[in-house]
């Protein structure tokens, strides 16, 4: 990785964690929750996507440096809140979608925050039950 990426990275992951607490909080912001790979506990990450049809769609700025991502890559199961609503469902994680075309079809505000800060995007598909 390139000094330049990894300075970003650290640079995203400081802000979120100091972020991240006070957005989960939102009832209307959408969450993933995964459970920790080594934890076994609940982990909750505040993200931007779209629901479609059965599914929800998201990009992840990090890809596999994202802890959601490498818990997803453990146990693909997983909750989605989508408008206050949780919904059970597996994630799956989709390297070879191109997820630049992707961010076109989700909320412009989070999408462009992906574009301006990622530097290994990575599709995720949410295959919600019921």
């Amino acid at each position: 990785m390139s000094r330049l990426a990894d300075l970003r990275f650290r640079a995203a992951t400081t802000f979120q964690r100091r972020i991240n607490p006070l957005l989960r909080r939102l009832p209307l912001q959408t969450v993933v929750e995964t459970t920790g790979r080594v934890s076994g506990l609940p982990r909750q990450t505040p993200v931007g996507g779209r629901r479609v049809g059965d599914s929800f769609w998201l990009v992840s700025e990090f890809g596999d440096r994202s802890q959601y991502v490498r818990n997803i890559r453990a146990n693909p199961k997983v909750r989605v809140r989508i408008g206050g609503r949780w919904h059970t469902g597996t994630a799956h994680l989709l390297p070879d979608d191109d997820p630049v075309a992707r961010l076109r079809a989700l909320p412009r505000f989070n999408s462009t925050a992906v574009r301006a800060l990622g530097t290994n995007l990575l599709t995720v598909r949410v295959d919600l039950e019921g």
